[in-house]
């Protein structure tokens, strides 16, 4: 069965692109957490962050995959963590933090219009 015959997401672009933006949240959260826990105990705070975000996005992915009734509350709530963690990213010059902060910042944005929407 094709994903886009999936009613409640083929109907709904908003839950789509924020289902991929959390998708590649994870990606970017994991890929930095990992490159900043090598860096040393200055990193520790990003490391926690990114991992709690890769958490929250993949779950919020999953329960707007479902449709649950819980998906916009919980955009709230990633969005406003999707900004913490982009916050403490942007305080590191590492490429990883960088890219990983763009992405967060994107994030946050698709949650925050799928709870609008």
């Amino acid at each position: 069965m094709a994903l886009d015959q999936i009613d409640h997401l083929s109907d709904n672009e908003e839950m789509q692109r924020c289902i991929d933006s959390c998708f590649e949240c994870v990606q970017a959260c994991e890929w930095c957490a990992d490159e900043c826990a090598d860096e040393g105990e200055e990193m520790a705070t990003c490391v926690r962050l990114c991992r709690d975000v890769a958490d929250l996005t993949a779950m919020h992915a999953r329960f707007m995959a479902r449709d649950s009734e819980y998906g916009t509350d919980l955009a709230e709530i990633t969005a406003d963590a999707c900004e913490e963690c982009a916050e403490e990213c942007e305080r590191h010059d590492a490429e990883h933090c960088q890219v990983c902060a763009d992405v967060l910042r994107d994030c946050a944005e698709t949650c925050r219009n799928m709870a609008s929407a």
